[in-house]
């Protein structure tokens, strides 16, 4: 099983990211994000043999409290630079409970063998990816003219245990289990 763990974006603030791909993906022919595939990644888990499974999710759940965290998602830019671009993505503005929360899972999941993050903790959405170098002009003025680039803010109290599939069509994302922050 291919796991991940991530926050869930709620829907009227998706709705603002769905608006925003639907204004840029006629600007440029990159593999556009899915709605449905978008959130906040806190820890990439990787390939985890699904027989320990509830092991995963009982050291999820023994994770050190912390209260709900504000965010807001705002700004958009080039991974790993707008000069060789190979996502493009919306950043997340959080306080460091957010980081946190990733060094958190990040050592807890060590424990049970799970590869530690070698890069600091940068949240954001990835909206698309561009595997391979295409004109991106159009994309960038169509960027440039947005009125605003404030796509919203929530409260999350919640973090997920989510499963990746590669399907011909590109991932599909299975929520397995939810685990509150303030248990």
């Amino acid at each position: 099983m291919r796991l991940f763990t991530a926050i869930d974006i709620p829907p009227a603030v998706l709705a603002n990211v769905e608006a925003l791909l639907e204004r840029l993906k006629p600007a440029a022919q990159i593999n556009w994000c899915p709605p449905s595939n978008i959130h906040i990644s806190t820890k990439f888990i990787g390939e985890w043999p699904e027989e320990r499974l509830d092991e995963l999710k009982e050291a999820l759940g023994s994770l050190p409290p912390c209260e709900p965290i504000q965010m807001e998602i705002r700004q958009l830019g080039f991974f790993p630079n707008p000069h060789s671009p190979r996502v493009l993505w919306a950043g997340v503005q959080a306080p460091a409970e957010l980081a946190h929360l990733a060094r958190d899972t990040d050592r807890a999941l060590s424990r049970l063998g799970v590869a530690s993050e070698q890069r600091a903790y940068s949240p954001h959405l990835t909206l698309a990816r561009i595997k391979e170098p295409v004109p991106l002009e159009k994309l960038l003025k169509e960027i440039a003219a947005l009125e605003s680039l404030e796509f919203g803010g929530f409260i999350a109290d919640r973090f997920c245990l989510y499963r990746s599939q590669m399907q011909r069509t590109g991932s599909v994302y299975t929520k397995l289990s939810e685990f509150p922050l303030c248990p």
